[in-house]
Order: structure tokens, then sequence, then C-alpha cells
């Protein structure tokens, strides 16, 4: 047979399944629905992974530069101080781009009026602060501003995202006012979370100053962040213990927040597999579902299969139709699949504001695997639509 006849004898057989599904529209429609929803759940899974991976990457590139170091904790859990030195020492190492500390003010509360009472805290902190810790945190605030050298001085307190929830406190009209520690402070912002330092998240920030003078923070430093050059991070490390507290270096604790990153990043990923198998658990069942289709169409239209094979029909073009017909719900139900799971991963990334990140492997993946099953379950219909004999067929009702 010459090329363009093989050709011809493609397309008709092509042809001939679009038509046989479009005879049964809905009835196709069911059969592709459960390799569609099997392929979009892996996609998705796979999709929804690399998105959250590919943003938590990100972080970790722009992030790892990030050290903090603290001096343990007390007898009660409260962080212990660090000399009041350290931060001027730890600032004067060569490959430190940038320092701030902060310190811990023990036992103060936080409440939004004097009258709550102070059991219902809510577990607020309260943190003096430096106004250089935005941009060694590289934080942002979502309303009002952070504290200066002038607001510094004065009660004035910047409130971290959890806590601002907390309070129910969302906007930073002038005169709102939180109770600390018996005090009123003026709430003049409201930070962005935090992911590298989940505990200014859950604090209000002080000035030192008004720290020292009203809430008796003595001046130390419980932890001291800092930035050092990219490729010095970890000399950089090794001599903070001697160089924040040259006395008891034992006791400084030194740590990269950036390796939270890469532990979430991991854990986003730790459940793929199981439901990269429910995934597969449904598409297998699309499988069955389809070859029961093709069965039961092989019975209803064996009058076709007769008329055909007393036409000349050979087995193999017989066959060949129903096997076809299989594939072409597969690869519908497989296309279907895909763009419900690219959707749902676009859905999910512009939700969270990350990157849409769709694999192409994914895609390549549930295009071939729903050929592989759509394939696996014509074989049977199509050779049991091939062995029927043009007689037999015709007598069929």
């Amino acid at each position: 047979m010459s090329r363009t006849a093989r050709r011809g004898v493609g397309g008709t057989v092509v042809t001939g399944g679009l038509l046989g599904l479009r005879a049964r529209k809905l009835r196709a429609a069911l059969s592709a629905l459960g390799i569609a929803l099997g392929i979009a759940a892996a996609v998705a899974v796979l999709g929804v992974s690399a998105s959250s991976k590919a943003n938590l990457l990100s972080q970790l590139g722009t992030e790892g530069n990030l050290l903090t170091v603290t001096a343990g904790h007390d007898f009660d859990g409260s962080p212990s101080p660090l000399p009041v030195t350290a931060e001027s020492m730890i600032g004067h190492i060569p490959p430190v781009e940038s320092v701030t500390a902060v310190g811990y003010v023990s036992g103060a509360t936080v409440r939004r009026t004097a009258a709550v009472p102070a059991i219902e805290g809510g577990g607020i902190s309260v943190l003096a602060a430096q106004p250089g810790l935005l941009s060694t945190l590289g934080a942002s605030l979502a309303r009002g501003e952070f504290l200066s050298a002038a607001t510094a001085a004065y009660p004035a307190a910047v409130l971290g995202w959890v806590a601002a929830q907390t309070l129910g406190i969302d906007q930073v009209p002038p005169g709102t006012q939180v109770n600390l520690d018996g005090q009123y402070f003026t709430v003049i912002g409201i930070l962005r979370p935090v992911p590298l330092a989940p505990e200014i998240d859950e604090a209000a920030l002080v000035g030192f100053p008004v720290a020292n003078s009203l809430l008796g923070l003595g001046g130390h430093p419980t932890e001291v962040y800092l930035r050092a050059l990219p490729d010095q991070v970890q000399s950089v490390a090794s001599v903070l213990p001697f160089t924040a507290n040259p006395a008891q270096p034992e006791a400084v604790q030194v740590s990269r927040p950036s390796s939270i990153l890469a532990a979430r990043a991991a854990a986003r990923t730790a459940f793929t597999g199981l439901f990269l198998a429910l995934g597969a658990v449904a598409v297998l069942v699309g499988g069955v579902g389809i070859g029961n289709i093709m069965v039961i169409s092989v019975l209803e239209r064996r009058s076709e299969i007769g008329l055909r094979r007393a036409l000349g029909a050979a087995r193999r073009h017989v066959g060949l139709q129903f096997l076809t017909e299989s594939l072409l719900l597969a690869v519908l139900g497989g296309a279907a699949g895909v763009l419900l799971g690219s959707a749902v991963t676009a859905g999910y990334a512009l939700a969270s504001r990350q990157s849409v990140v769709v694999p192409v492997g994914a895609v390549a993946a549930g295009v071939g695997v729903a050929i592989g099953v759509g394939a696996l379950a014509g074989l049977y219909p199509a050779a049991r639509a091939a062995r029927l004999s043009p007689a037999e067929a015709l007598r069929a009702p």
C-alpha cells in the first residue's frame, strides 16, 4: 500500500472514530470524565507543588544571607539578654552588610484597652526594635509608618501582622491605641507578614528608648538580625558566638532562618506521591469505564460491524475502528484534564500571589498516560469486534 493510501486509511479511521463518538455525545463525555478528573488531579498536584516550591526557592535566593543571634532562654522560657555591645561588635565584622537588634520585654502584656483582662492578651509579645529592622529583615508595611529616630523615644507602637489581627486592628487612623503593660501606646503602623521572623508577626514593636524608660527593658538586646555577603555566610556564622558574647560564646545560638524555607519546600512535596497515587486510581477507574463503554458499544453495533465486514472490511479495520474510538476518548479526557489541572494551578498561584508553574513534564505525562490507558481499555473491545463474523453479526437483533 502506498504512503498516500495509508494516510487515506488513517484519516478515514480517525474520522470514523470521531463520528462514532459524536453519535453518542453524552456517553462519550461521561466516559472521558473519569480520565479528565484523574489527569486534572495529577497536573494540579504537580503544578501547585511546583509553584509553591518555586516561590520558596526564590525566597531562599533572596533571604539566604540572613542570620540571627540569640543567647538562649531563661528558666521561665523567655529569651535571655545579650551584652549591650553585641550589635555594635557584630556590625564590625567586615562581611556583615547590615545589623539590627530587638529586645524582649519580659512579662509585658498587650491589650486593646485596660478593660480587657491581662490573661486575654492573645499571646502578643512586646519587642523593642530599631528603625533599621525593616531593611535588614526585608519587611514592609501594610499600613502606616515604621519606627523612626523621632518616634522611638515616644509611646508609639508598630504591630506585627498576627498581632494586629488578634487585636482586631486593620487600619491605623489617628488616635488608634493599644495598652502595653498598663500604658497606652499610639499605633502608627502594621507590618506585612515576615516569613523568616514569625516572632515579629506576633509582637508589638516599640523603640528601645521608650522600652528602657517606660517598660524597664534595661537596654539589652535578646536577638540580633544581620545580613552578610552571600558567599561569606558560613564564615560569619562561625565567628558570631565569640563576637556577640566573648565571655560566654557557648550560650549564643546562631541560626539561619532560610533553612526554615528549605524545610517548607521539602514538606510541600511530602504528600505529592500520595495525591499522585490517588490521581492514578482515578485514571484507572476512568480507563475501566472506557473499556466497559466500548464493550457495550460493540454489542450495540453488531449489525454495523456485520455490514462493514460484508462489504469487504477486514478484521483489522473493524478492530482498529473501535481502538481508535477508545484512544480518542482517552485523548479528549486527557486534554480536558490537563486544561482543568492547569486552571486549578493558576487559580491557586494567583490567589496566593505566587508565580504560575505548570511543569511541562506533567502535561506530557498526563497526555501520555491518557493515551496508554485508552489503548489498554480499547484492546479487548477491539479484539471482540474484530472476531465477529459477518453472518453472526448480521443475525444480531
